[in-house]
């Protein structure tokens, strides 16, 4: 599994040609407590940079992109019942959605974990 990072600190693990997707630790905590999360459902079709979730904390609303064009095959109910998931986990269970990438191509227009460190340090 290869992990991609987007300079708006969305992350995608890929696998094969499915990615799972979600928001950085760095994202969450300039956040702060996540109060709600909307994410895609099953089937709907995503463009890299598009919008493809909603995450609302006590200070913000704030979109998440697509880093990737795909087909979403699943949303992450979890963050339903639970969107401090988020706060406690944001780059492991608390994860947004999962989809079949559409053009792979496109992961080499990202960062990995290095460069992404080297971003944030400078944010």
């Amino acid at each position: 599994m290869s992990r991609y990072f987007t300079q708006d600190h969305e992350w995608v693990d890929v696998e094969g040609d499915t990615g799972t997707v979600g928001i950085t630790e760095f994202a969450q905590g300039q956040l702060g407590d996540i109060v709600f999360v909307d994410v895609p459902e099953a089937g709907k079709t995503l463009s890299k940079g598009g919008d493809a979730a909603v995450v609302e904390s006590v200070k913000a609303a704030s979109d998440v992109y697509a880093p990737v064009s795909g087909t979403v095959t699943e949303g992450n109910a979890a963050l339903t019942d639970s969107p401090a998931l988020v706060n406690e986990d944001a780059e492991g269970q608390g994860w947004f959605f999962k989809l079949t990438l559409s053009d792979p191509s496109e992961l080499s227009g990202l960062m990995d974990e290095a460069a992404y460190a080297a971003f944030v340090a400078k944010q």
